[in-house]
């Protein structure tokens, strides 16, 4: 049997469905926490990465999409697949608009089950990737200096040290020496590297110095 890695959270008021996904899904080789109810998971589920969230929509209490919505504000990014045994259109639709994985309506089979499970546990594997490589970049791009920071927004567009002068108003010789300042810091040699450290991070998020010096 493939061994699956990766974690479930399984939100769901029924007893009996919970107990049987849960065993069910342990044999197949993920770890599963289970949950009667929203509150319940908000105030006790870890924000780990690879997980998934299985989530029944109608509940006591906050509901499936109340909790959805609530863990958006929450900056909680753990992909959603909804489980439930009847839901109506304007439900689903809006489960999507939100960015649920899927909607599993019950009773659903194993193999489909798992089909969504590792859909959702690639995209989260995938998303906290992403987020240490933009941390990491974030960290190193904090060290430099305001003027620093500029020229390296010109590099990763590709500007030479030409370029990069004709556009600040220093000399060509200090763009080079910023430069290089800027490879020591992030550990890298060449405009290349860097351009690949920056492959697939929004810049917008890094926090630049306003003021610039020299």
């Amino acid at each position: 049997m493939k061994k699956r890695l990766g974690h479930i959270f399984l939100v769901d008021d029924n007893h009996d469905i919970r107990f049987y996904l849960s065993d069910m899904l342990i044999m197949l080789g993920y770890t599963v926490d289970t949950f009667d109810n929203a509150t319940t998971f908000l105030d006790n589920a870890l924000d780990i990465s690879p997980a998934v969230l299985l989530l029944d929509m109608r509940m006591p209490g906050a509901n499936g999409l109340e909790l959805q919505q609530r863990m958006e504000s929450l900056g909680r990014k753990t992909p959603i697949i909804f489980i439930s045994g009847e839901s109506d259109k304007d439900e689903i639709i809006e489960a999507f608009r939100m960015g649920a994985v899927d909607f599993l309506l019950k009773p659903f089979n194993r193999e489909k089950l798992c089909q969504v499970v590792d859909k959702g546990l690639e995209i989260d594997r995938q998303r906290n990737q992403e987020f240490v490589k933009t941390d990491a970049l974030r960290r190193s791009f904090d060290t430099l200096s305001a003027r620093e920071q500029e020229i390296f927004m010109m590099i990763v567009q590709g500007l030479t040290n030409r370029g990069i002068a004709e556009i600040t108003g220093i000399q060509p010789g200090t763009a080079k020496k910023h430069r290089a300042t800027i490879y020591q810091k992030f550990q890298i040699n060449t405009s290349a590297e860097l351009i690949r450290l920056c492959k697939g991070v929004d810049l917008s998020q890094l926090k630049v110095i306003e003021e610039t010096t020299d």
